[in-house]
């Protein structure tokens, strides 16, 4: 299944990289063990600021669609924290967690107003003798009284699907709709925290392609045409089941979702770029496991959807792609102490930043 991995100015990732103009180098943000966002200015690699955030470990980092607030949570304490985008000053910081109350969640979506934080997750109640688990829940969490204040349980079937807390999610435009991207499109409705609607993404428009699946996280999706989300996504056809991987693209406004079949599928793919000008996209494919385990550089020609470049690179257990904001370099980064910088025209490794601090696996953050 492929990954949609890039917590970027989305997120993905936080979410997304936004197709057109040029964006110059600028700062990325990133999250570090046990309790810190760093942020590195891309032009020299040296760490700037040390952001410590009481509420412990991030595990999520997300920038609003307007660029102007960043949304961080936290495990540890189950905390969320605002910070404004551009000076880094937290705005607002709390936890969620009681002494007789735990949640568990991962990451989720501000509504437009940022008002609002809608996720999925889990509430332990501690009982006299032991900890009550909830089943899995919407969630909506009120930034401005900082707790949650409505939760719906999810319906069984859709609990069932796979995804679970890192399931990529958005809030439509008009802030009506939370969509929730498992194996298939969950579009609830957040006035009631109920389904509207479950597009089957398993048949769509390609013909003769079926269960099209959704990965993990929010950071590989871009953003285009305001309201587009754009990555790669892996299909099978419905005769003898061979996997092919391609493009899909879903509109937030009219709910459509497109997919492009490319290629066959390999062992694993993820994360997806895409350069400023929208031009050439990249991803990260993954052959074998453990010893025989093998990683290359697929680069795109957007426009017409066809495999321009492969490269091997070195693997790591576990990583992440990011990319820098002028589309000039590519990075591999997390669970580990430094950033490999990659040239994006030849795919070659051309430096190391040391972090001096080991990378969560919460994405990264291109800030202007």
């Amino acid at each position: 299944m492929i990954s949609l991995a890039r917590k970027t100015a989305l997120g993905s990732a936080a979410l997304a990289l936004a197709v057109g103009m040029p964006v110059m180098a600028g700062t990325l943000m990133l999250g570090t063990y046990p309790d810190k966002l760093f942020t590195v200015d891309e032009a020299t690699g040296k760490i700037g600021e040390k952001i410590q955030l009481p509420g412990g470990l991030p595990v999520s980092l997300r920038v609003t669609p307007d660029q102007a607030k960043i949304f961080a949570t936290t495990i540890t304490n189950s905390s969320v924290i605002v910070m404004d985008a551009k000076s880094h000053a937290i705005l607002t910081q709390f936890d969620l967690n009681t002494p007789t109350e735990r949640y568990r969640f991962n990451g989720g979506a501000p509504d437009p107003t940022g008002r609002y934080f809608y996720t999925t997750m889990m509430r332990m109640d501690k009982l006299i003798d032991r900890w009550k688990v909830s089943k899995q829940m919407y969630a909506v969490i009120d930034i401005k009284l900082q707790k949650v204040v409505r939760t719906a349980d999810l319906e069984p079937e859709d609990d069932a699907m796979s995804g679970g807390f890192r399931a990529p999610m958005m809030v439509s435009p008009d802030g009506k709709s939370l969509y929730i991207f498992k194996e298939k499109v969950l579009v609830v409705d957040t006035a009631k925290l109920k389904v509207a609607d479950r597009i089957d993404v398993q048949k769509p428009d390609a013909t003769g392609y079926e269960n099209v699946a959704f990965g993990g996280g929010v950071e590989g999706f871009q953003m285009t045409n305001g309201n587009q989300l754009v990555s790669l996504f892996t299909a099978a056809d419905p005769y003898v089941h061979n996997k092919v991987f391609g493009l899909g693209k879903f509109d937030l406004n009219t709910r459509k979702f497109k997919f492009t079949p490319m290629g066959p599928i390999t062992t694993g793919m993820s994360g997806l770029e895409i350069t400023p000008d929208g031009k050439t996209g990249y991803t990260v494919v993954t052959n074998g496991t453990t010893g025989n385990k093998r990683c290359e550089f697929w680069k795109f020609d957007m426009t017409s959807l066809k495999l321009k470049d492969k490269v091997e690179f070195g693997c790591r257990s576990r990583f992440q792609l990011g990319m820098s904001g002028d589309g000039t370099k590519l990075y591999i980064y997390g669970a580990s102490y430094d950033i490999e910088v990659y040239d994006a025209q030849t795919m070659k490794l051309e430096k190391t930043w040391d972090l001096g601090a080991d990378a969560t696996m919460a994405g990264m953050l291109v800030l202007k």
